[in-house]
């Protein structure tokens, strides 16, 4: 999309965005379909299990815009990983939200409640992914936000866009590709040069100084997604014989998932005005996995398309066809859940207790009132 069009587009969305932000979020009324919208705007940050089209149109290795990618979205394939939604598509709907767009894609007025930055293969590391060639990482995003943001102002002005902003959700996934498609390559020099927990340690100290430049930007209600039963995946399953979950892969995972904790924990504790909550996908993930035939799941080691063990050795292929019966299966490819889990897992981490998400849930998270600062 030309800059001018992008430019013309951010100003609708500044405009309709800031005004009357002022106030607590609760007099946003209804959109044409009669939902409440609980925040004016969500802004989403991460990689393919949310990204919704950004690398379409890149250079990429990485990319989902075409069948049976979408098989079961209304408008078939765009880019998202999926038979169908992602986890954020659930979350903006509970949200009162329409589907947020892919900032590459974005135009006209479907861009007013927020926009979608993540991509496939992206990293907190900018070198993770590069097995993909193009990519957008984490700092490149938050670039992408800054973009959006300097258009609105420049239109709007600082305080109504700052009042916007600090009322809007910022769901930040990061984290699975710098473990899958870095540490684990056996391309990559990460996993001689670092061991579990240094490796934590250099991924949660960047995490921390990428998520403080969203703070100084205006970003003030932060989700962060935590890592899921990644030595569980079907492409993970696909390189043991026997098809067995890698606890190797398991743990090497939690000392981020507890770094990104204590990371949590500190910015509440210090930042200003800022309310971070955590999403537990490992203890939900599990859970589905245990729990499998309580959630209607019959299919629990293998993707619904790919090819090889587990499917999990080639991710879907162009038209290939899928399983028939994808609402039985937990995972879609080697890598990504289906639709039918995104759902579950957003509709848990909106409104379940502290045992998935914490310390308060996204309900409460959006219905938060802020003091300004």
């Amino acid at each position: 999309m030309a800059i001018s069009t992008r430019v013309c587009c951010l100003v609708v969305f500044g405009m309709v965005l800031g005004v009357g932000l002022g106030q607590n979020v609760d007099p946003v009324g209804p959109d044409e379909g009669g939902r409440r919208e609980m925040v004016p705007a969500m802004f989403i940050f991460g990689d393919s299990l949310i990204d919704n089209g950004n690398n379409n149109d890149l250079p990429s290795f990485a990319k989902a815009n075409y069948f049976p990618y979408g098989i079961d979205f209304n408008g078939g394939p765009t880019g998202r990983f999926s038979n169908g939604y992602t986890m954020v598509d659930e979350i903006a709907e509970l949200l009162g939200l329409p589907l947020i767009p892919p900032y590459s894609e974005a135009s006209g007025d479907d861009v007013r409640h927020g926009l979608n930055y993540a991509s496939a293969a992206a990293g907190i590391l900018d070198i993770t992914g590069r097995n993909f060639v193009s990519r957008i990482p984490f700092n490149q995003q938050i670039k992408n936000f800054q973009n959006t943001l300097d258009q609105i102002t420049d239109n709007l002005g600082a305080i109504d866009v700052a009042k916007a902003i600090g009322n809007s959700i910022f769901f930040v996934g990061m984290g699975s590709n710098d473990y899958l498609n870095n540490y684990l390559m056996p391309n990559y020099p990460t996993k001689n040069q670092y061991n579990a927990q240094q490796y934590a340690d250099l991924l949660v100290q960047q995490y921390t100084q990428q998520l403080q430049t969203l703070y100084n930007l205006g970003a003030r209600k932060f989700i962060l997604a935590g890592l899921g039963i990644m030595g569980c995946i079907p492409s993970i399953l696909a390189q043991n014989p026997e098809g067995l979950c890698s606890e190797e892969v398991n743990q090497l995972v939690l000392p981020f998932n507890e770094n990104v904790k204590t990371m949590m924990n500190n910015f509440n504790a210090n930042l200003p005005g800022a309310r971070l909550i955590y999403i537990d996908v490992a203890r939900m993930f599990r859970d589905i996995l245990t729990n499998s035939a309580a959630y209607g799941f019959s299919v629990v080691n293998r993707g619904c398309c790919g090819i090889g063990r587990n499917r999990g050795q080639v991710t879907c292929l162009p038209f290939q066809t899928p399983c028939p019966n994808r609402e039985q299966y937990i995972f879609w490819d080697a890598f990504h859940p289906t639709e039918a889990v995104n759902i579950l897992m957003g509709r848990k981490a909106f409104n379940g207790d502290t045992s998935i998400v914490y310390p308060i849930n996204i309900e409460q998270l959006a219905n938060l009132e802020l003091e300004s600062n």
